[in-house]
């Protein structure tokens, strides 16, 4: 087969980087072309993404990656947040981050209107004040002028999609995450959202993951799975489908892929999400805080003058020793920036334990933290689709950390295989390749990813602490 190559486009919350994927038919190659930073900027109290840098560096990368003789482009990004356009098709503001404080109390306001049992049951999606529709919803609490003004919404990969081709759509993964979106219609909530004054005459048409929508310079642009979770559990390596995947990063999503949305009693008690899938599945998972607090700890560190690298913090975690200090990674204090250092001493005091002192036990208590997290998350997951999990498959950036995955084997009581920490890149590029007909189907390409050994096994070791901790958790 001659080698064929696609751009992929995977931004992050702390950095974009645009990919060139060769595939010969037997096997990816990875070429990063150029890597740039996604900066979140504080204007004035609200917190801004740059989404015009973004687009520049987009832009020089995918100039770069022309020499390749691209057959296709395609973009994935995190979920959430969103721009606006006019009635001329120009983007009002730059995009909100979603840490921002203004879903404050939106949660509450929602509620009111629309019980939070019919939220759930009109979009299958777990409770988080970040989600869009709160983001929306102090828009039009507020009565935002931005709203009145706007003509058309695009989640961020569908807005760079636009700026590309001109197209005006949503794409299905990423529109399943807004919580805007009802999977029983298959189509927007739009009953919901017009009793909250939500105006759903600015939502476009939503479009299935390898939709071709266009061109940039005469270049095929191809919808993937553009949230990055989705394309990144569309590269996990499985052969066995009783699977469960934590896609490890920032954030940790804990799920199940699953052929339906589960919108049952058990899934919304256990404030569990329904996203969408590659092929027609869905992705039944938790948010989990995942290594943000490690990541807000580090640069604590940093700005008090003892930088590390993710590594150095593993080794003194693992120096540490077993601290089996349980904080909850989730409470409220942890969403925000800030010294997250200190609120896990504060948090360990606050509920009666003896607070961890070094460096080295901080990130112990929140890498054990985060395996019993999973624990649960997984326990929890497990009751309500009825599907067994014989093995976890962890994927991203976060595979790096060995004695996390160690942890989680060891929480779950069940093998771990960590890998590949490019599975985003990876389901984006195959979904690609399968739209311009050079695979056939998503399990064809995890054949080919599980074939390139590009995992790590991890064993349970045999221990009676991750029951115990289950069982004070549960039943305190």
């Amino acid at each position: 087969m001659v080698r064929k190559t696609v751009l992929a486009v995977d931004l992050g919350a702390e950095s974009g980087r645009v990919i060139a994927v060769h595939f010969d038919g037997a096997h990816f190659e990875l070429e990063e072309l150029h890597r740039f930073a996604n900066p979140v900027t504080n204007v004035r109290g609200t917190l801004y993404w740059d989404i015009l840098h973004l687009w520049r560096n987009i832009q020089q990368g995918i100039e770069k990656g022309k020499a390749h003789h691209p057959i296709s482009i395609g973009v994935d990004t995190w979920a959430i947040d969103f721009g606006l356009l006019d009635a001329q098709g120009t983007l009002i503001a730059n995009p909100v981050m979603y840490r921002d404080r203004r879903t404050d109390g939106m949660m509450d306001v929602v509620y009111a209107r629309v019980p939070r049992r019919e939220v759930f049951e009109q979009t299958g999606i777990q409770m988080m004040p970040i989600n869009t529709l709160y983001q929306m919803m102090s828009l039009a609490e507020s009565h935002s002028p931005l709203l009145e003004a706007a003509r058309t919404f695009l989640t961020i990969p569908d807005l760079i999609n636009y700026w590309m081709t001109g197209a005006k759509v949503c794409e299905f993964t990423n529109a399943t995450t807004t919580q805007m979106f009802n999977p029983r219609t298959n189509s927007w909530a739009a009953d919901m959202l017009d009793k909250l004054g939500i105006p759903s005459r600015i939502l476009p048409e939503i479009v299935p993951p390898g939709t071709k929508i266009g061109a940039y310079d005469g270049i095929p642009v191809i919808a993937p799975a553009t949230h990055d979770t989705g394309s990144a559990v569309a590269a996990v390596p499985t052969i066995n489908p009783n699977y469960a995947y934590i896609s490890s990063g920032t954030w940790s999503l804990v799920g199940l892929e699953v052929p339906h949305a589960i919108l049952n009693d058990a899934a919304y008690e256990a404030n569990v999400t329904n996203e969408g899938g590659i092929e027609n599945t869905y992705r039944l998972l938790k948010n989990v805080a995942g290594l943000w607090v490690l990541q807000q700890c580090r640069a604590q560190w940093e700005r008090e003058g003892k930088p590390y690298t993710y590594a150095e913090l593993v080794d003194l975690a693992r120096a540490a020793g077993d601290q089996h200090t349980i904080i909850d990674v989730d409470d409220p204090r942890f969403l925000p920036p800030g010294n997250h250092a200190a609120h896990v001493q504060d948090w360990c005091r606050k509920h009666g334990f003896n607070p961890p002192i070094t460096h080295g036990e901080i990130v112990r208590a929140v890498l054990e933290s985060l395996a019993l997290k999973y624990r649960l998350t997984l326990d929890h997951l497990r009751q309500i689709s009825a599907q067994p999990v014989e093995i976890v498959h962890i994927v991203g950036g976060g595979t790096q950390n060995e004695l996390l995955n160690q942890l989680t084997a060891d929480a779950a009581g069940i093998p771990v295989a960590a890998g590949p920490i490019e599975a985003t890149v990876f389901g984006n590029a195959a979904v690609q390749l399968i739209a311009c007909g050079e695979l056939g189907s998503i399990a064809e390409a995890r054949q080919i990813i599980a074939d390139m050994n590009v995992t790590r096994l991890y064993q349970p070791t045999p221990g009676d602490f991750w029951d115990s901790a289950v069982e004070r958790t549960t039943h305190p």
